[in-house]
């Protein structure tokens, strides 16, 4: 990417953070960039075209974001770890976030956006492949989005953080998806504990220890 063409993006971007949803000028672009509007319309061909590449490039800046934060290695962990990437990226960047899912447009979706569908779809797969989903992985993955789009936006719009609306709304969306919630994962465990250590028989004592301890550190 040239030095201008960066400079433009990085004045756009700074112009529409400071004032999300709002409008902007391409003057106002190049005066903070210090172009000469022929350079802008030399790299972006137009208004639309500068701010499809912001939003592009508000889609890489959050990809390299989740790919920082690595995985824990459970699929579902990972959907969590990543609804609140999602939120935590759109409170920092509304000018960005605003643009990459508050903007519609009828039957377009911006090609940027593949980049973070695929990585959800890829989890809720492998959720599907682990036999934990009780809905099909790319549903899932819808309800998960949609979902995680209106918290951030609804926050952004309050313009504060609602961290116990979040929760409630992920761990709602991932039950719906998974038929397994937090809670009856706790009840669960401590049933099959409470079986264990009645029936040491079935597994054998020094087993029915090992899986107790187990279920205990989950718990």
């Amino acid at each position: 990417m040239t030095d201008s063409r960066l400079t433009l993006l990085t004045a756009a971007a700074d112009l529409i953070a400071a004032n999300p949803g709002g409008e902007f000028s391409l003057r106002a672009v190049c005066d903070a960039a210090g172009v000469k509007l022929p350079t802008l319309y030399h790299f972006f061909g137009s208004k639309q075209g500068l701010v499809d590449a912001v939003v592009e490039y508000g889609f890489d800046m959050y990809v390299r974001e989740k790919e920082r934060s690595g995985t824990c290695g459970d699929p579902v962990g990972d959907i969590r770890a990543g609804w609140d990437a999602h939120v935590a990226f759109g409170l920092a960047n509304p000018g960005f976030y605003t643009l990459m899912y508050g903007t519609v447009t009828p039957g377009h979706a911006p090609a940027a956006q593949d980049g973070p569908w695929q990585m959800l779809n890829g989890l809720t797969a492998e959720a599907q492949r682990q036999g934990r989903l009780v809905v099909p992985a790319g549903q899932a993955a819808a309800h998960i989005l949609a979902t995680n789009i209106g918290v951030t936006l609804r926050q952004i719009i309050q313009e504060k953080e609602d961290r116990a609306l979040s929760v409630a709304v992920r761990e709602g969306v991932i039950q719906a998806v998974t038929g397994t919630s937090a809670e009856s994962a706790v009840r669960q465990g401590r049933s099959l504990v409470e079986f264990a250590t009645a029936h040491p028989d079935r597994l054998g004592e020094a087993e029915t220890r090992l899986f107790v301890d187990w279920v205990q550190r989950l718990l």
